[in-house]
């Protein structure tokens, strides 16, 4: 059938064709890369908004394995990569967008100036922003704009006033350039709030601000200050000295102070494109985390504070932290107690802490579950002193009060009537930690008497019960014991003997003895993280080096147990200790005195140091690698240095190396694989898991090493200021010269060799300091693998470039002072 259409109607088909398409559209396609909404238009689930030159991205997003809907704002790039959406700000992040109403839900810019979230069945906003000026807008005089800092802002089309700014609304990420202030009015502060947990960034527990002493405060609760930047000196806030170095890639940071007694901090990355933010992590931790390119991942450059157990309330009511779990949590129960919300437990958030199984009896038939290794500092803020002159007291007193939730008593105090042993815990436990080894003490845990089988006591046995369990009990060990006893016996004994030699082999000084030696101590030759070192000489003419240790706790008995372990460590390149000193908190250590000082002044050339040669450098590093492989892995205990670096590499008479400070880090049991312990070192030898928080390996060591190897090839420091105020890493500009450019490794050769050296030498020492000191521990070498190398009897495969400190400094800069 033929039908046949008028001209007339062809023409107003086409008229028609022609309006519609030149018709504003009022939402965002989702091919396009607008940074721009205009008033009118929107974006639907499916819709983003992209930066200009693309590093954020604005649109909806499910936050992990959550069925509900939020607009925020990610780093595009890592996206990409990673196809997980690191996210930097949330709109509603305490209004849900349910999945129900995911599909009719749009972000929206209306014509009197403000971005609203609408489910579009009640036309009803659930989340605005406050940006309504003061005069009617219409409908072409406002746009949002998404910046490439991650500021999405609001603008006035006539002339580009900014109405509002999600810079002035942070969530939990701190970006660079936008502004955390006080204002000195209204005595409030911009706050960053964590997430609630991975799934649900409704604001957590935990806060950052800035106060009225112009410091930055990690809050638990909003009440509760567990960790303070210190005070702004102009420079840096005083209890991070480590900004001084400015980590390389940033440019400045500082506060802007105004008349009304308000200010702002802000600070600025070298490399604006750079995707970088402070995170307030849900584990209480603000972490600087940097994207790199070239290892496709995230870095965390700093962790404050650097251990989860310091983070106040981290596992809630009644729950127990220790850095020794192995897994990703801190995180346990007391006994008789179960998790509060496991589900939320699943998601590492454990701010609802622990709850009792079963509810006390509050009577005399209540039981105490033992907990040892505590550390029993400001577990509660409820907690009552009580002078009992025994444990039983102290219990029994517990038991009276039905609040009291634990007790402790600490049996090493003095038995002195003025000395406070027994304390009563009440009400909910928060801060509890448990300590690896022998440290801390113990804390009893009230339980049901049906739970009287996990404690160490229970009021409800009967006697008959007792003593019927004593002899079952007894028959039983005096089997296992006289079975065991041979072995038992000859393990003690070689104990016993170890023990006795090492004693045999010290001396214990007296300390008017060593005050005499060191002409009360007033000849200084340094100073580290344990303590500062003296110089002495003893009555029969023998040169010592005397370290008065600070910080030290232990008893006597405890301290000379600990050294005489040291005194059991011998070996050719680390330096002998002689004995020490334990009188009441003087607590030294007596080592032999190396004639030629430390390796640091030989590099730097100090006074009247002479110049190192190449064979002498080689023969250092190689008895260094030595001295650490042995530490590492023929000691009976794993030892990590922690602080290997030129001032702790000492120089005998022979220009023999020997390793000084050993023994005095954590001692790492064989069985744990990694330890977490408190942050040590020195900046430019620091490994990168020291500032994530991550647990501590001997790899930390490989790459301090490392490090000083670079220093010891080039003889010159690794981390220079340059003139303008930035910091430099020669490991970086080295590995580009020599790996990238191709260069001869001649290049990095400190010039005061001339050229003198072994060639074939020099380019192994290169890739074993660039091999050692890569981003990831699996990628360095150990110690026994760096003397096999280094002695000839394996091969060195040539290393990639440092990714992570070329993504730390300015390429260009680096690259120019180290050419000069």
């Amino acid at each position: 059938m033929d039908i046949s259409i008028p001209p007339s109607t062809l023409f107003l088909i086409a008229f028609l064709w022609c309006i519609l398409s030149f018709a504003p559209h009022h939402s965002i396609g989702t091919s396009s890369a607008a940074d721009t909404m205009f008033a009118g238009q929107s974006l639907s689930t499916n819709q983003t908004l992209v930066s200009k030159e693309g590093k954020f991205e604005l649109g909806f997003f499910t936050p992990g394995n959550s069925k509900n809907y939020y607009i925020g704002i990610w780093f595009k790039e890592a996206f990409a990569v990673q196809k997980k959406k690191t996210v930097v700000w949330v709109a509603n992040r305490n209004k849900a967008i349910t999945i129900n109403d995911s599909s009719s839900s749009e972000f929206k810019l209306i014509e009197n100036g403000q971005l609203v979230i609408l489910i579009m069945r009640n036309e009803i906003p659930i989340w605005s922003t406050d940006s309504t000026p003061s005069r009617t807008m219409n409908g072409s005089s406002v746009k949002a704009v998404l910046r490439d800092d991650g500021n999405l802002v609001i603008l006035s089309s006539s002339n580009g006033d900014v109405l509002w700014e999600s810079f002035d609304h942070p969530t939990h990420v701190h970006l660079p350039g936008a502004r955390l202030g006080y204002n000195g009015l209204t005595k409030k502060a911009m706050k960053v709030t964590s997430w609630r947990n991975s799934e649900d960034p409704s604001d957590g527990i935990y806060s950052i601000e800035l106060g009225p002493d112009k410091s930055f405060s990690l809050i638990w609760n909003g009440s509760q200050t567990f960790y303070n930047s210190g005070v702004w000196n102009g420079r840096f806030f005083s209890n991070i000295p480590e900004m001084q170095v400015g980590y390389g890639f940033m440019s400045s940071f500082g506060i802007t102070y105004y008349e009304n007694g308000s200010y702002d901090f802000i600070y600025l990355l070298s490399n604006k494109t750079l995707p970088f933010g402070n995170f307030l992590d849900t584990s209480g931790q603000s972490k600087a985390s940097m994207w790199s390119s070239e290892t496709r991942d995230w870095t965390v450059i700093w962790t404050k504070p650097l251990l989860h157990c310091q983070v106040y309330g981290v596992c809630g009511a009644f729950g127990v932290c220790s850095e020794n779990n192995i897994g990703p949590s801190v995180c346990q129960c007391l006994s008789g107690y179960e998790q509060r919300y496991p589900k939320d437990w699943d998601l590492l958030d454990y701010s609802g802490g622990c709850a009792r199984r079963t509810s006390l009896q509050c009577g005399n038939e209540d039981s105490f579950s033992k907990m040892p290794n505590m550390r029993l500092t400001k577990i509660s803020p409820s907690a009552n002193a009580l002078a009992a002159d025994n444990a039983k007291k102290c219990e029994l007193a517990c038991l009276q009060n039905c609040s009291c939730s634990a007790y402790s008593y600490d049996t090493s105090s003095s038995s002195s009537s003025n000395s406070i042993q027994c304390l009563l815990w009440y009400g909910d436990l928060l801060n509890i930690e448990q300590l690896a080894g022998d440290e801390g003490n113990d804390l009893y845990i009230r339980l049901a008497p049906s739970q009287g089988h996990l404690g160490s006591k229970t009021k409800a046995s009967p006697r008959w019960t007792i003593v019927g369990v004593v002899l079952f009990g007894t028959a039983i060990l005096l089997g296992i014991t006289f079975f065991f006893l041979y072995k038992w016996r000859r393990r003690r004994l070689n104990k016993t003997t170890k023990q006795e030699e090492a004693y045999a082999f010290l001396t214990a000084f007296r300390y008017k003895d060593l005050k005499l030696a060191t002409k009360n101590f007033t000849d200084k030759l340094g100073s580290g993280g344990f303590g500062s070192v003296y110089k002495g000489i003893l009555p029969d003419s023998t040169a010592i080096a005397v370290k008065r240790l600070e910080g030290v706790s232990q008893d006597h008995k405890q301290f000379r147990s600990e050294v005489s372990t040291i005194g059991l460590i011998q070996h050719v390149n680390l330096v002998r200790l002689r004995g020490f000193c334990s009188e009441g908190r003087k607590k030294m250590l007596v080592y032999d005195l190396m004639p030629n000082g430390s390796l640091e002044k030989y590099l730097n050339l100090q006074n009247d140091s002479r110049i190192l040669n190449w064979q002498q450098r080689y023969q250092i590093a190689t008895g260094v690698a030595r001295g650490l492989a042995y530490l590492h892995e023929k000691c009976r205990d794993c030892i990590i240095h922690c602080d290997i670096k030129p001032e702790n590499v000492l120089l005998d008479a022979d220009f023999s190396p020997r390793i000084a400070d050993f023994g005095l880090a954590k001692l790492l049991g064989r069985e744990f694989s990694r330890v977490m312990t408190s942050m040590r070192g020195t900046i430019g030898y620091l490994a990168p898991e020291w500032t994530s928080g991550v647990a501590i390996t001997a790899k930390a060591d490989v790459y301090s090493y490392g490090m000083m190897l670079f220093e010891i090839i080039s003889g010159r420091r690794n981390l220079k200021q340059s003139k303008d105020g930035k910091m430099c890493f020669f490991p970086t500009w080295a590995s580009r010269k020599v790996i990238s450019e191709g260069q001869p490794v001649l290049t990095i050769l400190d010039n005061n060799l001339e050229g003198n050296v072994d060639i074939e030498e020099l380019n192994k020492a290169f890739r074993v300091a660039c091999w050692c000191v890569q981003d990831e521990e699996y990628q360095r070498p150990s110690m026994g693998q760096v003397v096999q190398i280094l002695e000839g009897f394996l091969e060195v495969n040539p290393p990639p470039i440092l990714s992570y400190l070329q993504a730390m400094v300015d390429s260009e800069e680096s690259a120019n002072f180290f050419s000069e």
